[in-house]
């Protein structure tokens, strides 16, 4: 069993680095940039794509399959992306996600063009589209070890979060923009530029995933796979760390934008679709404020605890958002719930990083990415489908409160493992 998944190691807590320290890597800058433009085009495409679709089939079946398709891949191929990811040059990983992405909205655009979408159409693409999401997480985040050092992995992952979140923010407004100026077609051939930058990038950089930690590249089938899962079961603070991504997905996910509008309508506050408008902004900008504030302070360490906490901290504000009647207040309560999500996401990817063997890493944040990307298909159940029963509200607020004795919980494992273990 490898060193770094002993379960004697607890989370190491680098030196704490200069604010913003990964941006004084000029590549990394660059690469945070285009990670920014990719993520917000995979938003534009959900904008554009999801509208026609609904335009032109109304079917409930297939806008909850949309949810399915984008996060089962996550589910299913992550760890073996991974394998993918701790074997190949990484760059190159990246590149093939994001040639699939604009693959995917060209081929939206001839069928909007043609007037030939069917729906077996949409389904082959909403998956293809799933599965760049899935190849390109592992290789992502392998690359930010080769641009920084341990010491300043913390100000890379927390960073590169908040590009992300930044995409996520922006996508949205620029896919309406794109959808109402250009309509859907223009706007969907226009959306396949902002994977460009991101690209054509990778193909100048040296960096490889691979060039910091000179690590024997193992191998791929499904045994060693499984070996990596019994060494990752050994540990406890990683398993807290996954435990941790999986719950908040798994509870809350993707359903706090799908349950959206229905919160706008009933909080009232003047005009609904500003209502809805302004709730989606401040539920995104709470993850960009949050990175920035973490990144400017340094205050928050990568460890078991701060996890638990921010976990804790997103399941509690994500309920007061569900009870209350108040709109000023759920604003409130999303803007700081998306400061904890940030920390909660950015803090345990860091320390599953740093714990991963670097022989193994792919494989470890593919498990990851299993778990915080594939269980927020289990949100539609959690939220949606209980909905249906008991109403939004009682659901949101339900899984809000698993979610937060659930963080709890992990945290008392994480603990208990770590002192049953003794002395490292």
């Amino acid at each position: 069993m490898c060193a770094a998944c002993n379960p004697t190691d607890a989370a190491p807590v680098p030196p704490r680095p200069a604010r913003f320290a990964a941006l004084r890597n000029r590549d990394c800058r660059t690469y945070l940039v285009g990670t920014g433009l990719a993520m917000m085009a995979d938003n534009i495409e959900h904008v554009i794509t999801y509208w026609v679709l609904w335009e032109k089939f109304h079917s409930p079946a297939l806008a909850g399959f949309q949810v399915i398709s984008h996060w089962v891949p996550f589910l299913l191929l992550s760890v073996w992306f991974g394998a993918l990811a701790d074997r190949y040059d990484c760059r190159r990983l990246i590149q093939a996600a994001q040639g699939l992405f604009m693959f995917v909205s060209a081929a939206w655009g001839v069928l909007f063009l043609t007037g030939a979408l069917e729906v077996w159409h949409a389904c082959v693409l909403l998956v293809l589209h799933g599965c760049a999401g899935a190849l390109w997480g592992p290789a992502e985040q392998m690359m930010l070890h080769d641009f920084v050092s341990r010491e300043e992995l913390p100000s890379a992952v927390r960073l590169n979060a908040t590009f992300r979140s930044l995409g996520v923010l922006f996508g949205p407004v620029v896919g309406s923009a794109l959808l109402l100026g250009l309509g859907p077609v223009s706007g969907i051939f226009a959306n396949i530029a902002f994977y460009l930058p991101l690209t054509l990038f990778l193909f100048r950089t040296r960096y490889t995933g691979h060039v910091r930690d000179a690590a024997p590249r193992s191998r791929m089938g499904v045994r060693d796979a499984l070996r990596v899962l019994r060494d990752v079961r050994s540990n406890p603070t990683l398993v807290s760390m996954i435990a941790l991504a999986g719950l908040g997905s798994f509870f809350i996910g993707a359903s706090m934008q799908s349950a959206m509008p229905i919160f706008a309508h009933d909080l009232g506050a003047g005009s609904e679709g500003t209502a809805y408008g302004v709730l989606l902004f401040a539920n995104g900008a709470g993850g960009v404020i949050g990175g920035l504030v973490l990144e400017a302070t340094g205050r928050v360490k990568p460890n078991v605890a701060a996890a638990v906490a921010s976990t804790a901290v997103y399941g509690l504000t994500s309920f007061i958002f569900a009870i209350t009647g108040s709109y000023p207040l759920a604003l409130l309560m999303l803007v700081v719930g998306g400061v904890a999500n940030l920390a909660s996401m950015s803090i345990s990817q860091t320390v599953v990083q740093l714990l991963a063997p670097p022989s193994d890493r792919g494989r470890v944040i593919g498990l990851y990415s299993m778990s915080s990307g594939g269980l927020r298909a289990g949100s539609g159940f959690t939220v949606g489908l209980l909905g249906a029963v008991v109403g939004v509200h009682w659901s949101m607020g339900l899984s809000a409160a698993a979610l937060t004795v659930g963080a709890l919980v992990i945290g008392i494992y994480a603990l208990r493992g770590r002192r049953g273990a003794g002395p490292a």
